[in-house]
């Protein structure tokens, strides 16, 4: 994969790189494999071929269990900065997505989030002492366990002067998910040739890429007050809060639908779409859906090539869901139903593990996805 051309912002040259993140997560795969006969203490054991995926599952027996840890990233700094421009604080908005961010790691892998715990670490106690920004956080997060289903258990709340900015919030938490009908569980192994990818909105950029997005801003006359094509502000378009995908999940395993992988579409892009541990598969995508217009705006700012774009934002596309070819359609249908759109987009063919996006003409490589 290539990046856009010399003089243009790559979300790499704006300060994330994967190529220097991913090594040090496959270390830590590795390293936690070491652990894994401690579950044999209580009688259950792990399935080590969710090891790499988006959550951790465990056999009980009875069930399977799935456990996260997810965090915002910095998309807060945009609500704190649109808070000066409009007066909203955007923290409901904020807290829908940190829990997006949780639950729809769970869902992939077949598990309904049970419980979600929250991580709200603050540099100053004085953080909380701004009652209306506070009480939008802690409204946002339980309705956005609302929507996923889940009970908010609790979490903690650590003051880390030194750490965190005075300024700032570090916004992430945990989810624990029951597979109960153990057909449910989704990890990649019945992934097969001929199978149809059916893609699944986003709401927007989500939280993932926002680390470029704010250099754009900070290069902007009017900064997060710029209006764009479609006239929002930049800034608003940046905080349309993140979609849930629990109900969707929840009504395709109602339907029985014969469900091969999932994935959620956050950090690398549309290559997240060969995340699965199979080597003998690749991705082939033949339709490529509209896509909102901050995408537009922040490739026109940034000077980046769709290789670029594709290979690190959502670019629309929420989430994928991999079935046999005789579901796609009623997935598609399902969605819309849980009023999401959906697209009967593309297909999985045998060949070296790759995604091929057709319409545009690119092609990533297994190299540039190295999350296992």
């Amino acid at each position: 994969m290539t990046g856009s051309d010399e003089t243009g912002l790559t979300y790499s040259n704006s300060g994330v790189d994967y190529g220097s993140i991913d090594p040090a997560k496959v270390s830590a795969q590795d390293a936690a494999k070491s652990t894994s006969k401690n579950l044999n203490n209580f009688g259950f054991s792990e399935l080590a071929e969710s090891r790499g995926e988006s959550a951790y599952v465990w056999d009980e027996g009875d069930s399977y269990k799935a456990l996260v840890v997810e965090g915002l990233g910095t998309k807060n700094l945009v609500a704190d900065a649109m808070r000066k421009i409009t007066g909203k604080t955007y923290y409901d908005q904020v807290a829908q997505d940190t829990v997006a961010m949780i639950v729809n790691d769970l869902i992939v892998v077949g598990a309904l989030p049970n419980v979600v715990n929250a991580y709200f670490a603050i540099g100053d106690t004085k953080w909380m002492e701004d009652k209306e920004r506070s009480s939008d956080l802690i409204k946002g997060w339980a309705a956005a366990c609302q929507l996923a289903g889940a009970t908010w258990g609790g979490g903690e709340t650590p003051a880390l002067k030194g750490i965190i900015n005075p300024e700032t919030i570090d916004l992430a938490g945990s989810a624990v998910g029951n597979i109960a009908d153990k057909s449910n569980l989704v990890l990649g192994d019945k992934l097969a040739s001929g199978d149809r990818i059916v893609l699944v909105e986003s709401s927007g950029i989500h939280a993932n890429g926002l680390t470029m997005a704010r250099k754009i801003a900070d290069d902007l006359s009017d900064g997060y007050a710029t209006k764009i094509s479609d006239g929002r502000s930049y800034g608003e378009a940046l905080l349309s809060p993140t979609h849930i995908y629990v109900e969707l999940v929840r009504k395709l395993q109602d339907a029985n639908i014969e469900i091969h992988y999932m994935v959620n579409v956050t950090g690398h892009g549309w290559r997240k779409l060969m995340r699965a541990n199979r080597d003998d598969l690749a991705y082939v995508i033949e339709e490529v859906p509209e896509y909102p217009a901050e995408f537009d705006f922040i490739k026109d700012q940034a000077k980046a090539n769709d290789e670029e774009m594709y290979g690190n934002f959502n670019m629309g596309v929420g989430f994928a869901v991999y079935v046999p070819e005789k579901y796609a359609d009623k997935v598609v249908e399902i969605a819309h139903s849980a009023n999401l759109k959906a697209w009967n987009a593309g297909k999985v063919v045998k060949g070296q593990k790759s995604v091929t996006i057709k319409p545009i003409d690119i092609e990533y490589k297994s190299d540039t996805l190295g999350v296992r």
